[in-house]
């Protein structure tokens, strides 16, 4: 289907303000661009290494959306300039000139998938995408490991050189028999690679509900056996828990239930192991053999001073998601945290680390 991108041009001072009137119109999914510089909460809510640099701020903002190509713009624009009139005394609406422009008939949600094909994620083990055959893989061997995945709105294709770092990490030091723990599963590959090396069960977590149910579908489309727990943002997994312990659970001092592992099989579930005390707890202390997180440097850091809790004796613990920029800083925080360090991994401006508890 074809819109027509509408954008008008304002100042900083009435973003707010334009939005709420174009919400009040019926007009939603307003993007907003300007050159305000990002706040220290802004950066940790991003979630990214290397921070975009802005210039200046001018004071200039534009607010675009999106209309049906048949609708009157004309009448449109007459109408927002109508409404906005109330407001030109006690606001600077600067230029409030509108752009017009129309977009491609295209499925702009699926249309990335023409890009996603098969590749090797390291010797012998290929990400393949669901909806792809794994012939298009020009060296694809019969004894090759396929993962096949589909990540919807999830993280994760497995194609950045951190996923490939983290694999290369599981397939090097995992062993048959361990329990694995993904931190930031993301849409579950680590933990679905892990199962396939032979780990004997897994646990998978992430802040993002929808990446924690991507994941258990993307067990299922491997074969591997997954359940989906829940949302602790409503206390509902440790309330089961609570309720439902069986002779597989195991009791903390606090009398909360740990999430029963279960053989050749991986629960995933969505809360925070650094905000949340009952998600830390039910989690479960000094009871995985191996846990890996690809998540980012900033989070890795404070991460490594309680992922050893969860870790038995001379586990280890796989992380990346870290820009070379900051390879240093985990680092230390890894040493700093009591782990050896055993291997560290680069791939081009990426690195990964093994470290043991």
């Amino acid at each position: 289907m074809k819109w027509k991108k509408i954008t008008l041009e304002t100042t900083t001072e009435a973003e707010d303000l334009i939005s709420a009137v174009l919400d009040e119109m019926g007009i939603e999914g307003v993007q907003i661009e300007d050159k305000i510089q990002l706040s220290d909460e802004d950066k940790k809510r991003m979630f990214i290494d290397i921070l975009p640099e802005l210039p200046p701020d001018d004071g200039i903002a534009e607010l675009s959306f999106y209309v049906d190509v048949d609708s009157d713009v004309e009448e449109l624009k007459a109408l927002i300039l109508e409404n906005l009139e109330l407001y030109k005394d006690e606001y600077n609406l600067g230029s409030l000139k509108f752009d017009v422009s129309e977009t491609e008939d295209k499925d702009w949600i699926n249309n990335w998938k023409e890009f996603f094909k098969p590749f090797r994620a390291d010797e012998g083990i290929v990400i393949k995408p669901t909806w792809t055959d794994v012939s298009e893989l020009p060296d694809h061997d019969e004894n090759d490991i396929i993962i096949e995945i589909d990540p919807g709105t999830a993280f994760g294709t497995g194609a950045h050189e951190t996923t490939k770092l983290c694999i290369k990490a599981l397939k090097k030091y995992l062993k048959t028999g361990n329990k694995l723990l993904d931190v930031g599963c993301g849409s579950g590959i680590l933990s679905i690679v892990g199962m396939k090396l032979g780990a004997e069960c897994g646990l998978g977590i992430d802040v993002d509900d929808n990446a924690s149910r991507t994941s258990v579908e993307n067990a299922v489309i491997n074969g591997i056996t997954a359940e989906y727990l829940g949302d602790n943002g409503d206390g509902s997994i440790c309330h089961l828990l609570k309720s439902n312990c069986n002779s597989g659970s195991i009791i903390d001092d606090n009398s909360s239930a740990v999430i029963p592992i279960i053989d050749n099989a991986i629960r995933y579930y969505t809360g925070n192991v650094l905000e949340d005390d009952d998600i830390c707890k039910i989690t479960g202390f000094n009871r995985f053999d191996v846990v890996v997180a690809n998540i980012l440097a900033d989070i890795i850091i404070p991460l490594s001073e309680v992922t050893g809790r969860y870790m038995k004796k001379g586990a280890l613990f796989i992380s990346s998601g870290i820009i070379n920029t900051k390879e240093d800083a985990v680092r230390e925080a890894l040493l700093r945290n009591n782990f050896e360090i055993l291997e560290v991994l680069h791939m081009n401006d990426w690195v990964a680390f093994v470290a043991k508890r």
